[in-house]
Order: structure tokens, then C-alpha cells, then sequence
């Protein structure tokens, strides 16, 4: 099975780069779960958590609002701020 590339990213940095199985994410129009395969979209974020499974794990940030594109089993999620706790960086 492939794996998502996936780039978080804050309006002043790079927040977490690397592969993912399964990334989660609400939308203005509901609930996003991208697995690889996924068709392309491009999806604005309302306020709340993102959720990043990677190795078995999954890690979740909260982010204020923004976009999420996904294209070819590339997921890039960009927020104006990042708050990721302890998501570890790639």
C-alpha cells in the first residue's frame, strides 16, 4: 500500500513533514479522511483538530482555520497558526 507525503505547514514555518497512512480534518462542508488513492480536492478548514497517522500512530494538532489540498497522494495542509503539542517532527 502507498503513503500519503504529507507537509503541515504554519504561516511562519514548517510545521511536520513526512509519510502518513490516513490524515483527518473538518471542513467547512464536514468531516475530511484522506487515505492514499484519494481523488484530488481542495477544502477550506474551520477551527479544531487535525489528525496525522503515521507508523501506527496517530498524532492530532489543532490548527485555527485554512486549506488542505490534496493531489496525487500529496496532502499539504496550510494554517495560519499551528499549535502541534508534541507532533513530532520528520
Amino acid at each position: 500500500m502507498s503513503a500519503l507525503q504529507v507537509e503541515l505547514v504554519a504561516a511562519d514555518r514548517k510545521v511536520w513533514e513526512g509519510e502518513a497512512s490516513m490524515v483527518s480534518a473538518r471542513s467547512i462542508e464536514g468531516d475530511l479522511g484522506i487515505m492514499p488513492g484519494h481523488t484530488p480536492v481542495l477544502a477550506v478548514l474551520v477551527q479544531g483538530q487535525v489528525r496525522i497517522t503515521a507508523g501506527g500512530s496517530a498524532q492530532e494538532v489543532t490548527i485555527d482555520g485554512g486549506f488542505l489540498s490534496v493531489d496525487e497522494d500529496k496532502v499539504v495542509i496550510v494554517a495560519e497558526r499551528v499549535d502541534a503539542g508534541s507532533l513530532a517532527t520528520s
